[in-house]
């Protein structure tokens, strides 16, 4: 194979995985050779190589293939004196380098395309997210940094993270954005302490303009890596410098989590993103499916299909998606019209799932809203009694609508023992019989619930 036709393969990935993933991960790569069916390329560092393996290596075989050449397997190898990308910040090299291309010496997680905020559906349970999001993105200075997203899966943390990324590049291109995850984060810290490169990671971390960490419950309970995190934060801060961070909870509920990073983390603004409501995913049912038709012509959806979904699966918008994607190919694999029936019997087996799948903490959520309690405090310690009772009532429904067992329904609970939670249930089906309001307060949120 060729020099020349790799460019030409360049340029078909530079479709396939977009320009700022191209930029990043494809353009450095230099093609070493290819020898019986294994192209080898020389990157620049370890990582480097390792990240491109798990999500580039099938995206350039498959163009090389394209394009005529013989390719079984991609394999990636540090070039002959190459600069670690990864600890760029060796004296000679920064000094020689401009500010601006630093952000080349730190590649973050490669950025979705589709996740826009022209593709984000905005309703009740997100508006106030992805108007900060938006308020962020604007590149200007705000009221409020840290920017905390949290919220179930599915529910569009990572999308408006992306988002906030794809947009601060169009209007800055010059800005020095990263995003990645709390994973990577660890990943190369422990990198940078076993090459004993630790003041290169810190001084590099420090030079962005933008900092956005994805998933930042998962360096909970790692000492190290959670002291450096708090370093890199404070400076980044004292500076004047954007940080954007996303988790499955509120910080206050992050176990394992260091006090003094929960509380830096609460000083900015913390955002809940609630679970989608009806409207919502009608929306964004409504939004999927003017792409599909694009792709599937002349297939016929029938009326009340989208309501119908928007109203049976509830889990989270990944899985709602997921649902509309299967149906369309089927229906254009059989060439049938999407009707309910024909809805049904394709998505048996999700709508199986989402009819049983209840989870506690929309179960927490729903009563917490109904009796005007935070959810941390349901969650905390306090032993108020307008906060012990609509507790006791989320223990119970907890119990009688999911599958949970006592210890792991504890567990969500702050992690109360199993003998509290039976005392929980215990007193709630005491009071059924004795209080008409409590009954009728459990008889509304099981309709809730169960949609």
């Amino acid at each position: 194979m060729t020099n020349e036709t790799w460019g030409q393969v360049r340029e078909e990935l530079i479709k396939r995985v977009g320009k700022n993933n191209y930029v990043t991960w494809i353009e450095p790569l230099r093609l070493a050779d290819l020898h019986e069916g294994v192209a080898r390329f020389e990157v620049p560092t370890v990582f480097f190589g390792d990240w491109v393996q798990r999500n580039y290596a099938d995206h350039i075989r498959t163009e090389l293939v394209s394009a005529g050449a013989s390719v079984d397997r991609v394999e990636f190898a540090l070039g002959n004196g190459a600069v670690p990308v990864a600890s760029p910040a060796k004296p000679v090299a920064k000094a020689a380098r401009p500010r601006a291309a630093l952000a080349e010496d730190l590649p973050g997680a490669p950025l979705d395309a589709r996740f826009t905020f022209d593709s984000f559906v905005v309703g009740k349970p997100n508006e106030l997210a992805h108007a900060a999001a938006r308020r962020v993105a604007e590149g200007g200075p705000v009221t409020f940094n840290p920017l905390f997203l949290y919220g179930g899966v599915g529910l569009g943390k990572t999308h408006l993270m992306h988002a906030i990324a794809h947009e601060l590049h169009k209007r800055s291109p010059g800005l020095s954005v990263l995003y990645l995850s709390a994973e990577q984060f660890m990943y190369r810290f422990v990198q940078a302490l076993r090459e004993r490169q630790v003041m290169d990671f810190k001084s590099l971390f420090r030079s962005v303009d933008v900092l956005m960490v994805d998933d930042v419950q998962f360096i909970a309970g790692k000492d190290s890596t959670q002291e450096e995190f708090f370093h890199t934060f404070n400076a980044l801060v004292d500076l004047n410098k954007q940080i954007v961070i996303s988790a499955d909870r509120a910080p206050g509920e992050i176990k394992d989590l260091e006090d003094r990073i929960k509380s830096r983390l609460q000083c900015g603004l913390v955002v809940d993103l609630h679970p989608t409501d009806y409207e919502l995913r009608l929306g964004i049912l409504q939004q999927k499916v003017e792409y599909y038709r694009s792709q599937y012509r002349g297939l016929v959806l029938a009326d009340g299909v989208l309501e119908f979904l928007a109203h049976r699966i509830t889990s989270n918008v990944r899985i709602l998606e997921g649902a509309l994607t299967r149906l369309f190919a089927f229906a254009s694999l059989v060439g049938r019209e999407i009707t309910l029936d024909l809805t049904q019997d394709c998505l048996a087996d999700i709508l199986r799932s989402s009819d049983r799948k209840l989870s506690i903490e929309e179960i927490q959520r729903k009563v917490a809203e109904h009796y005007n309690i935070r959810l941390s405090d349901m969650i905390g310690p306090k032993r108020l009694r307008n906060i012990a009772r609509p507790r006791q009532v989320a223990m119970y429904l907890s119990k009688q609508l999911t599958h949970r067992s006592l210890p792991e329904i504890g567990r969500r609970f702050g992690g109360r023992d199993h003998t509290t939670i039976m005392h929980g249930v215990r007193k709630i089906e005491e009071l059924m019989a004795l209080d008409s309001q409590l009954a009728d307060d459990l008889q509304l949120l099981r309709r809730l619930l169960q949609g």
